[in-house]
């Protein structure tokens, strides 16, 4: 019988097509997988306990080019035969006999995001947090050094221009928000223009993952990178964006970070950003000097987007249950306050 807790399913044509075209010994377990920009996400445990996570785009109508579920797909389908690791590609689905949507079936791979410091403590011995950021920033270096061409990802966006093309959209985000969210803070105009004056030259354009940070990736116990997750946001672009948005994830000791935020990566035992750095650096090849530049970009863009979700919950257009405005918009100045100090240097 079909399983009516599983929104966006028929669990019982899922299972007998799993059956019949991929070997799964029914019956087959759901469970809701929490995550995943808001797509519905299960894993499947059949009975002879294989693992399976399967994924659509959430209920309700969507933007056009929302949730594209062939995207994921087909990147994790490139790099699966690279040393980027991903989950196992087994099927995407476009059929409307199996599912109103589209959507993907991947393996299960073991291994835990990192959230929070307290998740740290329970998970990684200060050892395994030294090899969780080696091993984070070498997947990094890896996805970066990866031709997109050679994985048949050539298309998968425009390379060129990308970090103008990102301030252009980020900057009109905010003061489209300005009159929703009732703030406006001059020092974001400032770093617009600043930056937008001083954008590095682009090398080659590579496959940038958007959201790189510990949050989106599992860790072994011993603190091996197992997988990484979420590739909705992926595109082409420029390497040392990336780069600079996991070097700010990376927080440490001492970083300025609104209160009550339990990063994961201040723990003793993790390495510092700097060494990161210079491992990819090692790893690559990459002239890291415009760094600040890409640090405060990424500040910036930070701002922006904080910005803009907190004008739609003014504007009524989310619910506010549960969700601490003050915070909010404490992280917005606080995105500022980054980004102006890092752009300190730039003219």
């Amino acid at each position: 019988m079909t399983d009516l807790g599983v929104a966006g399913f028929n669990t019982d044509v899922i299972d007998a097509w799993l059956e019949g075209e991929h070997g799964v010994e029914t019956p087959v377990t759901w469970e809701r997988l929490p995550g995943g920009h808001s797509n519905l996400t299960y894993l499947l445990t059949d009975a002879a306990g294989v693992e399976l996570v399967i994924r659509r785009p959430p209920l309700g109508e969507l933007l056009p080019k929302a949730h594209d579920m062939w995207r994921e797909y087909r990147i994790i389908d490139g790099l699966w035969a690279t040393p980027v690791p991903v989950a196992r590609p087994v099927a995407y689905v476009d059929d409307r006999a199996l599912c109103d949507v589209h959507f993907y079936v991947m393996g299960k791979v073991e291994g835990r995001a990192l959230y929070t410091g307290a998740e740290v403590s329970e998970w990684l011995d200060e050892a395994a947090r030294r090899r969780a950021g080696e091993s984070f920033i070498d997947t990094l270096a890896a996805l970066h050094s990866v031709d997109p061409a050679s994985v048949n990802l050539a298309d998968l966006g425009r390379p060129d221009g990308y970090v103008a093309r990102q301030l252009k959209t980020w900057y009109g985000s905010w003061t489209a928000s300005v009159d929703d969210a009732g703030m406006d803070d001059e020092r974001t105009h400032r770093l617009h223009d600043v930056l937008a004056a001083n954008i590095p030259e682009q090398g080659p354009g590579r496959v940038v993952h958007g959201d790189f940070g510990p949050h989106n990736c599992l860790f072994s116990a011993d603190g091996r990178l197992t997988a990484v997750l979420d590739w909705e946001i992926a595109t082409l672009g420029d390497p040392l964006a990336d780069l600079a948005y996991s070097i700010n994830a990376w927080t440490e000791p001492g970083d300025h970070l609104a209160d009550g935020v339990d990063a994961p990566t201040v723990l003793d035992g993790f390495p510092s950003r700097a060494e990161l750095l210079a491992r990819y650096a090692t790893a690559t090849g990459a002239d890291l000097s415009m760094i600040p530049y890409y640090r405060a970009f990424n500040c910036f863009k930070t701002a922006c987007i904080i910005h803009g979700v907190y004008a739609r919950y003014c504007a009524g257009k989310k619910s506010t249950e549960g969700v601490d405005m003050d915070l909010l918009r404490s992280r917005i100045g606080i995105a500022l306050d980054n980004a102006e100090a890092m752009a300190g240097n730039l003219r």
